[in-house]
């Protein structure tokens, strides 16, 4: 059997499993265990040999236990009113700016990433206390939930990222290399959305509502930086504890859980409920993380025995592409696999075939790791499973088309991000060059 023959039945067994809306984990090791006894030919005692040996190995990775620390404190974050004292602090200092208010979405989304790790998670917080306040204030809805919906993706990009750290360890790259070359591509999709805010509200006042005398915007007071405080000290002790080299980024999560209790207790917000409620969360959702790590690594050993990496190297080398026509390739793949999969997915299931295509090409696995990152961020607002979409259309009330047609905008915004970013490579390798001395 080719290669090729091989990577087609893979690819429709993917497709047949994930259709029937099993698990996706359990879906990628059904796809591992029956290739391997159908297309390789391992007898079923042998599958089980292989599977122990790297699920076990794949699960002793220290790194997998940055995941569960960095999920518990965005929860523990999400279930307290920080939120609203992020949403009060900025609201004086932006409230100057063209655009006003909806640049708390764009700040507000940047700042929280940074302590929760997760697109969903910053959408939903930053979310529930803006878009009421936007609303009220007259706003214009449609550019308030398309700007949430393109900061919120920025949970992704901003360390410390739960899909950075899967990347580190699939992609065998350094976690803090990579947190620190999502801070300036992070930064630079931030300030593209809010520069189209201030252009759009200079273009059209009305898009910001009529100022309320009866609830105005306080002025910038030193109260303003006491409710962002509790945001810039766990920003501080997470990433200066990993820049630093005190901590790795396992170490830092953990830090970080104890600064937030410590926070938390500090601001009032602290209760043996919120501390349970968040720990259960964090544990489902860290076992539905690392078991698809797991069966990502299983399947990249089954795809390493039919040799289909080499061989799609092969093809791929084999039709001539320049290296920027390989990444514009990669870049509609990743475009319509984010039409169907959420972000994790589409990380684990295509990494062992892109990698190496990008090695091969001369591309740096540090910069892929963040343009890989940014494509993701592009699936979570990209119908008909972007999860941001979902979420927003939960908080609006709003179809997922009505909350598609307003993401438009940022998601072209966060396209010509990516066309930077291949552009100009040292946007994403200038900081992890200086961290390391290089």
């Amino acid at each position: 059997m080719t290669a090729l023959t091989a990577g087609i039945i893979i690819l429709l067994l993917v497709f047949l499993f994930l259709g029937m809306g099993i698990w996706v984990f359990v879906g990628l090791l059904l796809v591992s265990v029956t290739s391997q006894f159908f297309l390789s030919g391992f007898p079923l005692d042998k599958i089980g040999t292989i599977a122990a040996r790297i699920l076990l190995r794949s699960a002793n990775s220290w790194e997998l236990s940055a995941i569960p620390m960095f999920i518990w404190m965005g929860d523990m974050i999400f279930r307290t009113d920080i939120s609203q004292r992020l949403f009060n602090g900025l609201a004086p200092i932006v409230n100057k700016i063209p655009g006003r208010l909806l640049h708390t979405n764009v700040i507000g989304c940047t700042l929280f990433a940074a302590v929760s790790g997760s697109s969903t998670a910053t959408t939903i917080t930053v979310g529930k206390i803006s878009l009421g306040e936007l609303e009220a204030r007259g706003y214009n809805r449609g550019i308030s939930v398309g700007s949430l919906a393109g900061a919120g993706s920025l949970g992704l990009l901003i360390p410390p990222s739960i899909v950075m750290i899967v990347y580190g360890i699939l992609a065998e790259v350094s976690i803090i290399a990579i947190f620190a070359a999502g801070i300036l591509p992070g930064l630079m999709i931030a300030g593209l959305y809010s520069t189209y805010i201030a252009v759009r509200a200079t273009m059209n006042p009305e898009l910001t509502g009529v100022p309320d005398p009866d609830n105005p915007i306080p002025p910038v007071t030193w109260r303003c930086f006491v409710d962002l405080l509790p945001v810039f000290i766990l920003i501080g002790i997470v990433l200066g504890a990993i820049y630093s080299g005190i901590a790795t980024p396992s170490e830092a999560a953990a830090i970080g859980v104890v600064a937030t209790l410590i926070v938390t207790i500090c601001i009032g917000q602290f209760s043996f409920r919120i501390a349970m409620e968040s720990l259960q969360s964090a544990v489902r959702m860290s076992a539905m993380v690392v078991t698809l790590v797991l069966a990502a690594a299983l399947l990249s050993t089954t795809m390493g025995y039919l040799q289909l990496p080499q061989s799609v190297a092969g093809f791929i080398a084999g039709l001539e592409l320049s290296p920027y026509g390989l990444i514009v390739a990669l870049a509609a793949f990743y475009i319509l696999l984010g039409m169907f999969l959420e972000g994790i997915s589409i990380t684990v299931m295509t990494l062992p075939i892109t990698l190496p295509l990008i090695v091969q090409a001369g591309f740096d696995p540090l910069w892929f790791g963040i343009f890989l990152i940014l494509m993701v961020e592009l699936a979570t607002i990209t119908p008909p499973v972007g999860f941001n979409l979902f979420v927003l259309q939960g908080l609006t009330n709003h179809s997922i088309g009505q909350v598609a047609k307003v993401s438009a905008p940022f998601f072209v915004l966060m396209c010509i991000g990516v066309v930077l970013l291949t552009a100009f490579p040292q946007i994403a390798l200038w900081l992890p060059q200086q961290l390391s001395g290089r």
